[in-house]
C-alpha cells in the first residue's frame, strides 16, 4: 500500500467530510459553539477516533472494562466543551493534541472521579466499542509502546476513513461492483483478482479495467490527502506531504 500512498498527489479537488477541519471544530467547541451541526461533527470525530485511544490504554495495562470506561469518560468530557480550553497548547497535529490530552486525562484521577460525580455516575455520551477488544486481540503481538500503537492505529484509521469515503462515492455513482472488484488492488490484499479476470466478470475489456484502477488510485490519494489536511494546522501541500510520509513510515515499522 505504501507505494500508492507515496506516489503522486492527486489533482482532484478535496471533498471534505465536514464543513470545517478538525481544528476548527476544536476551536468552536472551546468558544461555546453548541450548535447541532457542531456537536454532530464532534460526535462523529469521537466515533472515528476512539479506537486508537482504546488500544493505547489497553497497551498501558488497563483491563477491558476499564479501558472502555476511560475512553467513554474522556469523550464525554471532550464533548462537554470545557475540555477544549487547553487546545491551544498543542499546535499542529490533531492526533498529538488528542493523545496528550487523553494521557493528561488518565493521569488526573481526581478530576476523573469528580467528573463522574457531576454526571451522577452516568455517561452522557456513549460509543459502541463492542468490536474494540476483538480488534485489539488480533493485532500483532510485539513490544510496541502504547504511544506507537496509538500512532499505528491512528494511521490505519485515516486509511479506513479514506477507503470508506471512496466506497461511498462509488456507491452513489452506481459502481459498487467495480469498487468491490478493484479495492483489493488498492489495499494490496492477497485476494486481489487479476485484471483480466475482473474484466471478464464485469463484461469489460482489460484495458478499461486498468484505466478504472488508475482512476481509483488517483481519487483515493486525493481523498487521503483531504482527510490528512483536516487533522493538521498547516494548510500547505508541504504540510500534507510531511504527514503523509509520517503515515507511511508508521505503518512500515
Amino acid at each position: 500500500m505504501s507505494g500508492d500512498l507515496e506516489s503522486g498527489t492527486g489533482t482532484s479537488k478535496p471533498r471534505h467530510r465536514f464543513m470545517t477541519t478538525r481544528w476548527t471544530l476544536v476551536r468552536s467547541a472551546h468558544h461555546g459553539d453548541d450548535s447541532e451541526s457542531s456537536r454532530h461533527a464532534l460526535g462523529e470525530l469521537c466515533e472515528m477516533y476512539w479506537y486508537p485511544l482504546y488500544a493505547f490504554t489497553r497497551r498501558r495495562g488497563a483491563q477491558v472494562a476499564d479501558a472502555q470506561e476511560q475512553v467513554q469518560e474522556f469523550f464525554t468530557e471532550l464533548l462537554g466543551g470545557s475540555f477544549f480550553s487547553k487546545a491551544d497548547e498543542e499546535k499542529g497535529k490533531f492526533r498529538s493534541f488528542l493523545l496528550k490530552s487523553f494521557s493528561n486525562f488518565l493521569s488526573d484521577e481526581r478530576r476523573r472521579e469528580n467528573a463522574m460525580k457531576r454526571q451522577g455516575g452516568r455517561l452522557h455520551y456513549s460509543i459502541d466499542m463492542t468490536d474494540g477488544e476483538s480488534r485489539y486481540q488480533i493485532a500483532p503481538v510485539d513490544n510496541t509502546t502504547p504511544a506507537h500503537l496509538f500512532e499505528r492505529q491512528w494511521a490505519m484509521t485515516i486509511l479506513d476513513v479514506a477507503i470508506s469515503r471512496l466506497c461511498d462515492e462509488y456507491s452513489k455513482s452506481g459502481k459498487t461492483e467495480l469498487f468491490d472488484r478493484l479495492v483489493p488492488h488498492l489495499t494490496q490484499e492477497a485476494k486481489a483478482r487479476p485484471y483480466a479476470e475482473i474484466a471478464e466478470s464485469l463484461a469489460l475489456n482489460e484495458t478499461a479495467v486498468k484505466v478504472a484502477a488508475y482512476r481509483m488510485r488517483k481519487r483515493y490519494r486525493a481523498i487521503l490527502r483531504s482527510e490528512i489536511s483536516e487533522t493538521i494546522q498547516g494548510e500547505s501541500e508541504t504540510d500534507v506531504d510531511e504527514e503523509l510520509r509520517w503515515l507511511v513510515s508508521t505503518l512500515s515499522r
